[in-house]
């Protein structure tokens, strides 16, 4: 039996559906005919879904027709919901596109219809709604090939079958010969012309009559060859969903091979890869599903028992799906209940994030707020039922902003440099200019004599991994062409995360040198309103920056197209509503983005500090004595112990560029280091004159002394930020009670802080480490007298301390404790006192002792009273240090 997956696709209101529902019932799926207004239709299985009348999420269906085994997949019409309709054309071998003949192409259509083309898949053409009145064929065919393409033609059966096979012939060379030999074309000669996106058919009818239906899924059966799929196994996952038991399901199409019941699936890459084994396969057909022990190549399946899988992701032999064309352009802040804690909601609502990836739940630190990015307001209203829904949270959002991107003007270099003790990496990379649309390409020419290959793409992994913040706004980077010039690893220091760090650097230092442009997300609209109105619409339109091609007549209104700005049509259709009485309507679908024409005020609205970003720094860390400094971004080129050949235009090569001095650990270079110091000393301050002997000063009296006053600036309550697992490896104790159990030397220094804090009455915060736990959205947790910090995922404990001592420093007095030379180095600039490991750890003791000694005082003065010999006994037993 044949097998094919064929997609349902149509802009809102075309009555997609409808025609869903009258496939099923024509070929004998379905024994009743479910409405859309009835609130019954056979794929609207989400309540959601049936209250409003429009489709949410993908949804399949298993139909036959003759040998023909079709597996229906219903998608979203509304542009809002775009983004689950473009993650299932990676798996369709065909797609319907459903138009409105009342309505036309719709601006949404041709953005569905370029994505069909990004996809290569081949399209049949169903024109809905012919029953009304004022519905020409002609007309449409007309608009059909000059709006989406010339290849389109009318396969309706009550039409001249000779007309037809001419106008198939007429696109391709050997079906116009074999048509003039024989005078006819056989199915299979028109199948391969569907199949290379050569011909697509037209069939006309009425959905809701039955109309057409049948002569629509006669030419899916006749035209539609199925795929060949090859004996290796492969998959494509296009959707994560959850049942109603909470399960978490996998849809994927089967590409290859036969996945059965049992089988070990694998997947990720060298850092997160993962095994897991397929638990159950369900074959869904609206909200039931049959459950099978394998499935052959063509079979779109759910999948149990797999937990890291995402929508677009390739399993066996089959690749990842490339990154989606629509992306959300507005975010939003979520507001959550009174007394709810972000973190663990943020846990909770990751969910969904795996169900839409476009979604980008996001904690901002900076602004203590949880952020989320959507497509627009029905997918706003339709995210605050479902989290109600599936969670019981009444959830409300703030007012939404635009999402912004940044892009670069012209070539630059980029320098990341990070060296401190006993690490090593060095990044020049070549940042141009992409095309509008691109996105972030990375590419390498650094020759493997000087960066080994394994470096080389280490390097562009770390390119790849991370959306790179731009210095105007912070807003994401895109259009870029990033280049791998040059770099060098040490053989013995140098460690993948030093790599990673440089490599940021280098992005961040060249986009800091280079001019940025910001880019605004812009929509082409399709405005409809009444004569008289359309003076004040134009006007708008112009006011928001936009571009209007001629006005279109349309019986007693006018239809204007172009495009404008998003800022500026986003709440524009309750205006256009309001000033026609109803009788305007406004369609927006994505265009992409374009440079933003007020710059200027977006950036300084933004007031985003680049230089302040402790997630994205520009500096770089380099070493000499055996300890880190921190450069500046600006001076970082001086510093590169490496030279790429590249200077940008603005630059000119230096002629004799010395070579950077090497650290040394031997003395011959110490003593060389200090000669050239004493050098440049001398060259400063002028020659220091060497005296053999010199009179010891007389002592001046202590009247003559000149009285000096110090004035002690008032200040907030002092806090130390301790270092949890910087101390426990840096103290022998804790050290040796750490390789047995890190748990138990973790339980020790949190007693032993909050005995401190006790006697230093001081607001203590002690860090751990916990950046290496998959999706841990970090947490505080208040441990007797102190607090105790779990840094969340990706975040260090280094980058906690900077980030707080920056916010605290300000008002109160700040110390540190950290044997980290890099971060005393950072903490210092931000007015924090620095304490080393060794000596907190004889501060701790020394406060033990006193603390002992104030508890046997105690016992002496007590001796004899009941308090005493309680104090006593608990002594014994170990409740007090002694």
């Amino acid at each position: 039996m044949r097998r094919i997956c064929a997609g349902l696709l149509a802009h809102v209101d075309a009555g997609k559906t409808t025609l869903s529902e009258g496939m099923l019932y024509v070929s004998g799926s379905l024994r009743k005919l479910g409405r859309v207004d009835h609130k019954d239709a056979f794929l609207d299985t989400f309540a959601l879904e049936r209250e409003r009348g429009i489709t949410i999420f993908s949804k399949q269906a298993v139909f036959s027709r003759g040998d023909l085994e079709v597996t229906l997949l219903d998608t979203p019409g509304h542009v809002d919901f775009s983004a689950e309709t473009e993650r299932t054309l990676g798996v369709l071998d065909c797609a319907i596109l459903v138009i409105s003949g009342v309505d036309g192409v719709q601006g949404h259509t041709e953005t569905l219809w370029r994505l069909l083309r990004r996809h290569g898949v081949p399209v049949f053409l169903f024109l809905n709604k012919m029953d009304l009145p004022g519905v020409g064929r002609a007309a449409l065919m007309e608009q059909l090939r000059r709006r989406l393409d010339e290849g389109c033609v009318d396969f309706t059966p009550d039409q001249d079958r000779d007309a037809m096979l001419e106008n198939i012939a007429m696109y391709d060379e050997g079906a116009m010969e074999t048509y003039l030999e024989t005078g006819t074309l056989d199915r299979e000669t028109i199948g391969a012309l569907v199949a290379k996106r050569a011909v697509f058919p037209c069939y006309f009818g009425a959905a809701l009559r039955l109309d057409g239906v049948e002569a629509l899924l006669d030419g899916l059966a006749d035209y539609l060859p199925a795929p060949v799929y090859p004996p290796e196994f492969g998959a494509r996952v296009f959707k994560i969903a959850r049942d109603p038991q909470g399960g978490r399901l996998t849809y994927l199409k089967v590409t290859g091979g036969t996945l059965k019941v049992k089988d070990l699936l694998s997947g990720g890459d060298e850092e997160g890869e993962w095994r897991e084994k397929v638990d159950q396969l369900r074959i869904y057909s609206g909200a039931k599903f049959r459950a099978v022990e394998e499935a052959p190549a063509g079979t779109v399946c759910a999948v149990t028992g797999l937990s890291q899988t995402k929508p677009g992701q390739g399993l066996g032999w089959e690749e990842d799906e490339r990154p989606p064309v629509l992306t959300p352009v507005l975010t939003y802040q979520l507001c959550l209940p009174a007394g709810c804690d972000p973190h663990s909601t943020l846990r909770r609502l990751k969910e969904l994030e795996e169900e839409d990836p476009q979604l980008h739940l996001v904690w901002n630190e900076r602004l203590q707020e949880l952020h989320v990015q959507l497509m627009g307001e029905v997918q706003l209203e339709v995210l605050q039922a479902l989290i109600k829904e599936r969670f019981d949270l009444d959830v409300t959002f703030g007012t939404g902003s635009i999402l912004y991107q940044e892009t670069i003007a012209g070539p630059v270099r980029g320098i990341g440099h990070y060296e401190p003790l006993r690490h090593y990496a060095e990044v020049h990379l070549l940042l141009e200019p992409g095309e509008r649309g691109s996105g972030v390409v990375c590419a390498t020419a650094c020759s493997e004599d000087m960066l080994d290959g394994h470096w080389q793409r280490l390097i562009l992994t770390h390119l790849a991994e991370k959306a790179h913040a731009g210095v105007l706004t912070g807003a994401p980077l895109t259009d870029v062409r990033i280049t791998l010039l040059a770099g060098r690893a040490h053989l013995k220091h140098t460690e993948g995360g030093d790599f990673r760090q440089a490599t940021y650097r280098a992005v961040r230092q060249g986009l800091m040198s280079a001019q940025s442009i910001l880019l605004e997300p812009w929509y082409d609209f399709r405005l409809e309103v009444p004569a008289e109105q359309v003076g004040r619409a134009m006007t708008d339109l112009q006011r928001m920056g936009g571009e209007v091609d001629p006005p279109e007549t349309l019986g007693e209104g006018i239809r204007l197209t172009g495009g404008a700005p998003v800022a500026g049509l986003r709440d524009y259709a309750s205006q256009v509503a309001s000033y026609t009485r109803g009788r305007g309507r406004l369609t927006c679908t994505l265009r992409g983005y374009a440079p933003c024409q007020n710059q200027e005020d977006i950036v300084a609205a933004s007031g985003y500090d680049p230089c302040r970003d402790t997630e994205n720094p520009p500096d770089s860390v380099f070493c000499a004595h055996g300890a880190g400094y921190v450069v500046p971004w600006d001076q970082v080129p001086d510093h590169a112990h490496v030279n790429s050949g590249f200077y940008p235009e603005e630059e000119e090569e230096p002629e004799d560029r010395p070579a950077p001095a090497r650290r040394s650990s031997t003395p011959a270079a110490g003593l060389e280091a200090d000669k050239e110091l004493m050098a440049i000393f001398e060259r400063t301050y002028g020659p220091v004159k060497r005296q053999t002997f010199r009179p010891a000063p007389k002592p001046v009296p202590r009247e003559a002394e000149e009285k000096r006053t110090v004035v002690i600036q008032e200040q907030g309550p002092e806090y130390l930020l301790v270092d949890g697992y910087n101390i426990i490896f840096a103290w022998d104790e804790l050290h040796a009670v750490a390789k047995s159990n890190l748990d138990a030397a973790r339980q020790m220094l949190m007693d032993l802080m909050s005995n401190y804090q006790g006697f230093r009455k001081c607001r203590l915060i002690l860090v751990f480490d916990a950046y290496r736990v998959p999706g841990n959205p970090g947490q505080v947790v208040k441990y007797h007298n102190i607090h105790v910090v779990y840094t969340k995922e990706a975040e260090t404990a280094d980058t906690y301390i900077e980030r707080a001592t920056y916010a605290l420093s300000r008002d109160n007095r700040v110390r540190v404790a950290t044997s980290d030379g890099v971060e005393q180095l950072i903490i210092l600039g931000h007015g924090a006192l620095r304490v080393s490991a060794r000596t907190f750890h004889d501060e701790v003791t020394q406060a033990m002792g006193q603390i002992s000694d104030l508890v046997r005082r105690n016992n002496q003065k007590n001796k004899g009273s009941k308090v005493g010999e309680v104090a006593r006994k608990a002594q014994r037993k170990g409740g007090y240090p002694s």
